[in-house]
Order: structure tokens, then sequence, then C-alpha cells
């Protein structure tokens, strides 16, 4: 008997329907001289430290640091997991061959091989290695099944980064806490990829806090209707005068064109997604986390609509060529688009197909499954894709650019024009006003100019302020986290920065999410801002090493080698033991004021909101408002506990503070008469209050079962976005939307 093991109970389903496994079992599918089982994502897990040595349950700064000579695994504590192991460590002792069919992914690879390591198992292992789960995928991996050892050292690389996440993890989290941590159960987490994270995120809100803006002025004028901006130097604003002098001695002077030119220029489509490409541009065109992106993505590739979606490449390989037409054909909903490309041989580009640059999967693009009845982020996110996946194929955007110089006596002036000649790519989003192709800067529609020619022009002086560096949105946190920190817009160079980023694709999300629920950061609108104790975080650790995302970006391109047999895991996993030591010892030594991170718990507020006036504070519980901390550099800002008769509770002033505005708020006292309506800050945070009319919503005409309709044996459970079956464990996949 031939034992597959897939990922997810639904992957499973789909597997042995295509072996013939088709008798339901006890955790398992049978039949044809095959069995299918699951795991759920992680049934194993690294030990924890106490584990190892029962003296490692207290947590006591002299006993770090905690260096496992051999890491063991061991199962998680869960009943449902333990029950689903032991069916899985049946079937491999009576199997003549195991196949895994887990994520075909670094994490995947990590999942079963964990699984096999504590069954036992020796049997031999085959592995199935796909991009999708359509049929025709799986068929044609099942007929190039390879030994397991193949992917041995990407299993190393998993393994190695998951021992190094723990050995960071445990070790400095316990030390800050001990060294630094305020007691009251108050953990400092520290990680060895969410710490650089937090302080790329620190330093930038530290930057905008200490930027002093600064009035400067820049000479323009306008010839033909058109802006010309001179050629020099902008003017500071204690300059105004020199400025106004140079001004007054060419005003009267005649405007001459000196130069045109004329080039004309190609523009390629944008390269087709990779996992953290599609984070980007989702969120930015809706406001997707990149957690959002990531769960949506993966319920499409179930739905067997789009190929697997946790690559860090841009590019497919030669033999996908020719299932493309095929591919088009099944996109329904965009035939206008697709039906010009096929009437001719469809566009094959080296800036799309590269065997050289696939990694262990290709760029995301759709299946040939067609996507019917889609709605929601479902849909967005497969029309973002689908949309990306046919501009490719279309010829390049032609444009012309011309540049004009002019002079006034001894100033230069230019101007820069841009015509689109012929769309090429772009007339696939022509109607799609918000995507991110469209977002460019707006150029001047010149008129054509003559060498030599002069008239009469308007010069004038355009005052502006210099503005601080914006903000983190989750869209330019992933591309942060991609580079290391370094600011880098080109395609081209971002590319070959992939191996020294923090993180991988299918970790960043989940790395975000992580800060946010420890409270390090926040959302302000689509900002991401630290918290007062995500900064104090990054403000008591003194080590470069644990907040330096290059660092953290050199100990990811290890991993990639490990990945390719270039380095070994040992030596790493040494070099990371090593390092850990030195931290402990480094921060053991340290000596200064104990900081207590979370002042807000200590003012009895749990909130620790940042003012919103100042950005540098904190709202503290005062005796009639919440204040800010930072009253003593100026900041005035308060939100009393009592306005217009009404008390606020501490989630109203919450969101008050953090959304500019709260939500209905029923019966405030305006001059006797009661009101509802919402609390908001203006621009000069002042709180305003606007009245409206309290909606009352109709009670849901959905009956809930008890009993799950589809299997009939499990209950139905309360999830956060639907009903579910108790049985879902065991394949039943039953869901009723709230």
């Amino acid at each position: 008997m031939k034992v597959c093991i897939a990922e997810k109970p639904s992957v499973a389903k789909e597997i042995a329907e295509i072996v013939g496994a088709k008798n339901r079992k006890d955790g398992y599918y049978e039949g044809n001289g095959y069995q299918v089982t699951w795991t759920f994502g992680h049934l194993c897990e690294l030990k924890e430290p106490h584990e190892y040595d029962s003296a490692f349950r207290e947590w006591n700064l002299n006993m770090l640091p905690i260096l496992p000579q051999k890491f063991g695994i061991k199962i998680k504590n869960d009943k449902g997991i333990e029950k689903q192991f032991n069916t899985i460590s049946v079937l491999f002792q009576n199997a003549e061959e195991v196949i895994n069919c887990g994520d075909a992914g670094q994490e995947g690879e990590l999942i079963q091989r964990w699984v096999f390591a504590k069954t036992n198992c020796n049997k031999p292992m085959k592995r199935l290695w796909i991009s999708s789960l359509t049929e025709e995928a799986i068929r044609e991996g099942f007929k190039k099944l390879v030994d397991a050892s193949v992917y041995d050292k990407l299993y190393f690389a998993g393994y190695s980064r998951a021992a190094a996440d723990w050995l960071l993890g445990i070790n400095a989290t316990r030390l800050y806490t001990l060294k630094y941590g305020s007691g009251n159960k108050q953990v400092l987490s520290v990680g060895r990829v969410q710490t650089p994270t937090l302080a790329m995120i620190v330093a930038r809100q530290l930057e905008i806090n200490k930027f002093k803006s600064a009035i400067f002025y820049e000479l323009k004028t306008k010839y033909r209707n058109i802006i010309f901006n001179a050629q020099i130097d902008r003017f500071q604003g204690d300059e105004k005068e020199k400025a106004e002098t140079l001004l007054n001695s060419i005003k009267e002077e005649s405007f001459e064109i000196i130069s045109v030119e004329t080039k004309k220029g190609k523009e390629s489509p944008p390269r087709l997604f990779d996992l953290t490409s599609l984070q980007v541009e989702c969120n930015k065109k809706f406001g997707f986390s990149a957690d959002d992106t990531l769960k949506t993505i993966q319920n499409l590739y179930e739905k067997k609509l789009v190929t697997y979606p946790r690559v860090d490449t841009t590019f497919l390989p030669d033999d996908v060529y020719p299932k493309i037409s095929g591919i088009m054909k099944s996109m329904v909903n965009y035939q206008t688009l697709v039906n010009p490309l096929l009437l001719e041989p469809i566009r094959k580009s080296t800036k799309v197909f590269d065997d050289k640059r696939v990694t262990d999967h290709h760029a995301i693009i759709p299946t040939d499954i067609k996507a019917i009845g889609l709605a929601g982020a479902e849909a967005n996110v497969y029309d973002v894709i689908a949309k990306r996946f046919i501009s490719v194929f279309y010829k390049d955007c032609e444009v012309s650019n011309t540049t004009v110089l002019g002079q006034v006596k001894d100033v230069e002036f230019k101007a820069i024009g841009k015509q689109i000649i012929d769309l090429g790519w772009r007339i696939v989003y022509e109607k799609d006003a918000a995507s991110e192709e469209d977002e460019k800067e707006e150029t001047q529609i010149l008129p054509e100019f003559v060498n030599g020619e002069k008239g009469n022009h308007e010069v004038f002086l355009k005052e502006g302020k210099t503005t601080p560096p914006k903000l983190f949105t989750e869209a330019t946190l992933l591309r942060a986290m991609e580079t290391a920190g370094k600011q880098i817009e080109d395609e081209e160079l971002r590319d070959l920065m992939k191996d020294n980023g923090i993180g991988r694709p299918s970790t960043r999300a989940a790395i975000i999410e992580t800060l946010f629920r420890r409270n390090y950061i926040k959302r302000e609108r689509k900002n991401i801002v630290p918290t007062q104790t995500g900064i104090q975080l990054i403000e008591l650790i003194n080590s470069d090493l644990l907040k330096s995302a290059e660092m953290t970006g050199n100990w990811e391109f290890k991993l990639r080698q490990i990945e390719k047999g270039e380095y070994q895991a040992e030596a790493f996993l040494q070099e990371m033991k090593q390092m850990v030591a030195d931290i402990v010892t480094q921060v053991k030594g340290e000596s200064g004021k104990r900081i207590l991170v979370d002042d807000a718990i200590k003012n009895n507020s749990s909130n620790d909101v940042v003012c919103p006036k100042c950005n540098a504070g904190i709202l503290l519980n005062g005796k009639m408002a919440f204040g800010c901390s930072n009253f003593k550099n100026g900041c005035d800002f308060k939100i009393p506990f009592h306005l217009m008769g009404k008390k606020l509770n501490e989630n109203q002033i919450r969101t008050l503070a953090e959304k500019k505005k709260t939500t209905l708020i029923k019966g405030f006292d305006l001059n006797g008469v009661k009101k509802d309506g919402l609390l908001k800050l203006t621009s000069e945070f002042n709180i305003e209050f606007e009245e409206r009319e309290s909606t009352k919503t109709k009670p849901s005409k959905n009956k809930i079962p008890s009993s799950c309709p589809k299997c009939k044996t499990g209950k139905v459970l309360k999830g956060n976005a639907a009903y579910g079956c108790s049985n879902w464990k065991s394949g039943c996949d039953w869901r009723m939307a709230f």
C-alpha cells in the first residue's frame, strides 16, 4: 500500500480522487492501492526549554543562555492532533512506500519531515512537487515523483530557520524580560525577524518626530502656458531676498528656447507577481493587510484558480509557455482583453520566461480553471492577478519623451513632456484608474517648440516646505523587509536583494501580525506606527545584532545557501549559538536604569495610545481627562472623561485618539436636548460633535442549525467569519458565512 500524506484535509481529498482512493476512513482515504492521509499544518514542534531540563521551567537570568546540544521535536498538545498523528503512524508502519504531498515549499517540507521523524518512518519516500492543485497538475506531478532525498537541503534550511528562531526567541525574550521588564507578567518578546522589523518602524517614527519643516523657494517661469523649472538649487527660507533679486533681474528679459530633444522610448509591462509584490499591490489598491492577501490567495489556490502563492520569483519556466493560450481561453471574464492576443503567436519575453530565475515555484498566475462566482476579496485579488498575467503578453507601451531647455540671460530652465504613442500593455489598465500602473506623476503635454524662438514669460517663486519621511504602510514595510531596509524602486535591483531580505515571502505577513498582536505597532488609517511599548523596547535593546535589518538579511542569505547546498546547517546553528551567548553576556553586564515598559499600564490605562497631536507621548489617565504624557514638552492634548453630559468609556477614548472619530454614541445633552452622534478630532485637534441618527439592524433570518447538515455528526461552531463543522479536522468542510 502506498501512503500519500498531504498538508490539509481538502488537499488530501483532491489527491484521493485522482489516485482512486475513494473509500472514506477515519483520518484517511483508501482505495486502488493507496491510502491518502493529512496533517493540519504543524502536528509537531520544537520542544520547550523545560522539556530538556526541568530547571528551565523557571525564568532565571542566571540560567541563560539555553543552548540545547541537540533539538528535539514533540507532538502538539491537542487531542485532535494526537489522534491524527496516531492514524498516520499506523499507516506508515504498514506502508510499502510513503509519498510526501505536502505544500511544495520550505515550510511544507519541514512540517512533513518532522512527522516522518516522530513516527520513525523508515519506508522508501517519494516527493510530489506541484505548483497548482488542478487535476492536470496533480496527475502530471504523480508521473514525475522524485526521491524525497532530492529535497533534503530544503529541509535542512527549514530546520535551521526554526532552530535559529527558537534559540534567539527563547533566550532574548527571557533575557530582556528579566533584565528590563516591568513585572506584572509583562513579557518583552524579542525575535530574529520581528525585532529588526520593529526597529525599522520605530526608526522611521523617531525620524519623523525629530523632523523640523523648513521653507524653501523654487524659481519657475511660464512660457506659452508651459511651466519651466530653473536649473539651479532651490533657495532656503532665509534666501528669499536673494531669490527675488534674481527674479527681478530676468523678468523683463525675453525667454529663448535653446534646445528641443525628443526621444521615443518603450515601457515594459510590470513583472508577474510574487507573493510580496501581490501583497504590496493589494495593500495599495484595496487596503488589504499582508495577512488578508495571503489568506485570500491561499483560498484561491485551494480552489484551483491560481498557482502556488508562497513564491519569491516573478518569472515563468519555459515549459509553461505552451499552456498560456489554454489559460487565456479559460479566462471567461477577460475575453475582450485576451482575444487580440490569441490572434497571433503569444509573445515570449525573457522578462517573463527565464528558467534560471525560477526558484522552487514560478510566479503567481491563473490556472486554466474558470473563475466563476467569485466575490469580495477573492474577486479583487483574482482580478489583480489576471490583469497582470494578461498584460505581460501585450507589446511594450510606446512613448515619446520631450525635453525642452530655455534660457533667460544666464539662467537655464527646463520642461519635460511625455506623450503615449501606443498604449500597448496599458490598454489592460485603461479603465482601471486606481491601478498602480496609472498612479504616475502627471507630465505636461508640450506644444511644438522651435530652437531659437523667443517671447515673453511670467517668472515667479513657488514657496514650498520640506516634508518628513512618510510613515510605513504595509506595502512599503513589505518592500523594506524584502530589501533589508534599503529603499530600492528598481525591479531588477530589488530582485537581486531578495536573498538578503528579512524573512521569507510566506512569513512576512505573520511577522507583521505578531507585532500588532503584541501591541508593538498599530494602524493609523493605512499607516503603521509604533506604540510607546514598541518604541521603548527598541530603545532599550543596545545590541545591533538584534535590531539590524542588514544583519538579519545576512542570516537569511545563509539560509538560502543551506537550501542550495552551499553552506552547512551545523555551521549556521553554531554561529547562532555563539551569537546568542555573546548577547546574553553583553546584556547581563549592562549597567543603568531598569526601564519599565508600558507606562500606560502603570497609570491604570490599558490603552497605550500614542498622542494623535504630537505622536511622541501616550495618553495617561488623569483626574478629569486622559492627557498626553509629553505635556512637559508643551503638548496640551486632552480628552475629558465627560463631554456634553456623557461619560466616555476607555474604548471610546481610544477610538477617538486612534481613528480621529468615535462610533455612534447615544444620549449627548445639547442644551437640555438628548441627541445621538459621533465625536471627531478636527485638524487642530479639537473635539467636535456630529449629530447622527441611530440605525437598528434587522435580526438575521438565517437559522443556525445545531448539528452539521453535511456530515450529520459534527456540531456547528462559531468561527471568526463563519459557522463551521466541528469535524473539520476529519475533513468536513461545511461552512455558513455570517
